[in-house]
Parts: structure tokens; C-alpha cells; sequence
């Protein structure tokens, strides 16, 4: 598996905080961003904002980002470090379907932090060609990482060996992706209705019918 797109190499970054105050603001600037870019979009969202949010002085926004820009392509940089961490191997062996399931919530876990960065991100790249190819570099990643879950998948017993993996991925991936934009309007209710069925799916589209009478049998 290839490594994770680095959205932050060639940016010409403050320096990194070190002292606690200093690391304290940063991370405030973080959470104002998720919170503004999600409720106002990227272009609405200004400086000011951002800082007065965060309940630092305008200028003090600039010793940690040089431009709002930059402070999305950190949040973003941060959630692809989040997803690059979820262990993607099915933890439950004897019940294949519940460990899709819980390895889609253990995904969206991460994702759903980051819904207003994603959402900035979204509309920022429509005008940006610099960052509508990091978001290239990013689905060919995900897409990976989904097929390799498959990989995994398929090995298993009651696997269907005809699939095309790299189809159903790119399919599932883009799937993924979509939920993101909408999930900000969604109950828990309706996001957990949501990887249920998205579980019974992938399940459909692996195992063999076979395979599941003996497992609802079992």
C-alpha cells in the first residue's frame, strides 16, 4: 500500500508550535476551521472570522497558517492521517458481516469530525486546479485501501472469485465520499441505517448466497 497524499509538502508553514499556549492556539484555529467551514462553506468563511472564533486577534492567525488555504489543507492533511490509522482488517472472524459493520463505524468515526473541512474542501477545489489534483491523488488512495479491504474479503470462505474488485471499489469509494457531504444533515439514526445497509451491500456483493444461509443458520 502506497503511502497517504502529503497535502503539506512544498507549503511554506509557520513554524510548528512547541510551547503550550502557542500549541493551544493552533488547535483552536483547527476547531474554529471545522466549525466555520462547515456551517458557512470555504468562500463565506473569512480570516476574521476564523480568528474571532477562535478568540485570538486577526494577526494572530497568521504566526500559525499564512491563509486560509493553508488551514484547510492542514484539517484535510489531519483526516487523511486519521483514516491512514484505522486498522482496515475485519476483527471478527466468525461473523463476517458484523466486522464490515464495524469496520465501516470505526471509519466514519474519523470521517464525521472532519465534515466541515471536507465540505470546504469540496467547494474550494471547484476553483482551485492545485487542489482538484491533490483531491485526484486522495481518491486514488481511498480507492486503494478499499479495494485492498476487498482483497481481504475475497480470501475468505463463501468469497465470490469472479468480482471485479477494482470497479466495486472505485463504486464503494465514491460512495463514501458522497455520505460525507451529506451526513452533516443526517441523525445518528439515519447515519448508523446508513452503514447498515452499506454493510449488507459489500456483503452481497462478496459472499455468495450460500455463504450467508449458513451463517444466518449458524
Amino acid at each position: 500500500m502506497k503511502p497517504r497524499p502529503n497535502l503539506l509538502a512544498g507549503e511554506d508553514l509557520p513554524s510548528e508550535p512547541r510551547q503550550k499556549r502557542s500549541v493551544s492556539k493552533h488547535e483552536r484555529l483547527k476547531a474554529a476551521g471545522l466549525a466555520l467551514f462547515g456551517q458557512k462553506g470555504y468562500e463565506n468563511t473569512s480570516i476574521e472570522q476564523l480568528a474571532g472564533r477562535a478568540r485570538l486577534a486577526t494577526g494572530a492567525f497568521y504566526q500559525h497558517f499564512r491563509s486560509k488555504r493553508q488551514l484547510l489543507l492542514a484539517l484535510m492533511d489531519e483526516l487523511l492521517e486519521k483514516l491512514s490509522q484505522v486498522n482496515l482488517q475485519p476483527q471478527n472472524a466468525a461473523n463476517v458481516r458484523l466486522a464490515i459493520g464495524e469496520m465501516l463505524t470505526r471509519a466514519f468515526s474519523n470521517d464525521l469530525r472532519y465534515l466541515g473541512a471536507y465540505r470546504a474542501w469540496r467547494e474550494a477545489s471547484l476553483s482551485d486546479p492545485d487542489l482538484a489534483e491533490k483531491e485526484e491523488g486522495i481518491r486514488q488512495w481511498t480507492t486503494a485501501r478499499v479495494t485492498m479491504i476487498l482483497q481481504v474479503l475475497q480470501r475468505l470462505p463463501g468469497a465470490r472469485q469472479e468480482i471485479d474488485l477494482e470497479g466495486l471499489a472505485r463504486v464503494l469509494d465514491s460512495l463514501f465520499w458522497s455520505l460525507l457531504t451529506q451526513a452533516v444533515r443526517m441523525s445518528k439514526a439515519e447515519l448508523s441505517q446508513w452503514i447498515d445497509s452499506t454493510t449488507h451491500l459489500i456483503h452481497h456483493a462478496v459472499f455468495t448466497d450460500t455463504q450467508k444461509k449458513n451463517r444466518r443458520a449458524e
